[in-house]
């Protein structure tokens, strides 16, 4: 915890003198205590309320130490929000994604997962979608209208089909982290667009090894780390994992296995600084998803907890107010 006005905290050391100030009234009312000729009357008024008559005391010093903790405008780590954010999601739509390892399928997982994502992330982080297979193509522009976003993941096509280009998959989300707000296309001369890609990360997630496109996987992922992007990859499905063809496909009976390829998902996220999740079932992927979306898009930072210590000094006085009339000794 760290304070604005730190020197505000010698007001503490008046609470010691408080005690002190307490300490001597306390021994003039013993004095003078000793001086009541009416026992009986002096035993109802004293007897078994020791220990109470102090609890109002302590609790006012505690409201008092709180009220001065606040003076100094206390702050506390946390994760805050970074201002201009991106997080660009990129998702594998291939036909292995029908596989059925991961309940319903590994690609009814993944959008589930991307829809708690969006719930998890802060409201001005701006995201973005692309949805990729044979070829990548964007799904919504960098926005904060999380809404439509979670329209475009719900919109994604389940019956499609084609390869996995992870290579370009990532070039193209490099790409569109280098466009301006407004959208279009920027130089590699402007020194504004690395800043907006460097703001930039991208959470990927395949089920698979890369079957087609220009770009190897780790060529994408030096575009990447070129642009400062850190790459946050999920590989998604078991190794027994497979795909049966039916005769609509020009096969009858045909089964292929689909393993996932985890040890080129850790080496991009490797390659760019980020970090590399396993998930082999719906929950593993909705746990992984959760906690990107509690932390990508923020930075550690410190958030003013004043209002904590007011709200405490408040309750305290309340307490001790109530317990000294409901405990202070009554002449019968």
């Amino acid at each position: 915890m760290s304070f604005d006005s730190p020197f505000l905290l010698l007001s503490l050391l008046a609470l010691p003198a408080a005690a002190g100030a307490f300490r001597l009234a306390e021994r003039r009312r013993m004095r003078y205590a000793i001086r009541f000729t009416n026992l009986e009357v002096l035993a109802t008024v004293a007897g078994g309320r020791d220990w109470r008559r102090y609890v109002p005391p302590v609790l006012l010093a505690l409201a008092l130490a709180s009220l001065c903790v606040a003076l100094a405008r206390p702050h506390a780590k946390t994760l805050v929000a970074k201002e201009r954010a991106t997080v660009v999601l990129v998702i594998d739509v291939s036909g292995s994604m029908q596989a059925h390892d991961v309940r319903p399928t590994r690609l009814a997982a993944a959008q589930a997962a991307l829809r708690t994502f969006l719930d998890r992330v802060p409201k001005k982080l701006r995201v973005a979608l692309i949805i990729f297979a044979t070829e990548a193509q964007v799904g919504t522009l960098p926005t904060n209208d999380h809404a439509l976003v979670r329209q475009s993941v719900d919109a994604i096509d389940s019956d499609a089909m084609g390869g996995t280009a992870i290579g370009d998959a990532l070039a193209a989300a490099v790409a569109l982290a280098r466009q301006p707000a407004g959208g279009g296309t920027t130089v590699a001369v402007d020194p504004r667009a690395r800043s907006r890609a460097s703001s930039t990360t991208i959470l990927f997630l395949s089920d698979g090894a890369q079957t087609t496109g220009f770009l190897q996987p780790l060529q994408g992922a030096a575009r990447a780390k070129a642009a400062g992007i850190r790459v946050y990859t999920v590989s998604l499905g078991t190794p027994g994992g497979t795909l049966s063809f039916g005769p609509s496909f020009g096969a009858l009976g045909r089964t292929i296995s689909v393993p996932p390829d985890p040890e080129t998902m850790k080496a991009i996220a490797r390659a760019t600084g980020g970090q590399f999740f396993a998930a082999r079932s719906a929950r593993a992927l909705q746990a992984a998803y959760e906690r990107l979306g509690s932390h990508l898009g923020r930075a550690a930072g410190r958030v003013e907890v004043t209002y904590v210590f007011l709200i405490v000094a408040a309750g305290l006085l309340v307490g001790a107010g109530l317990l000294s009339a409901l405990w202070s000794p009554r002449l019968p």
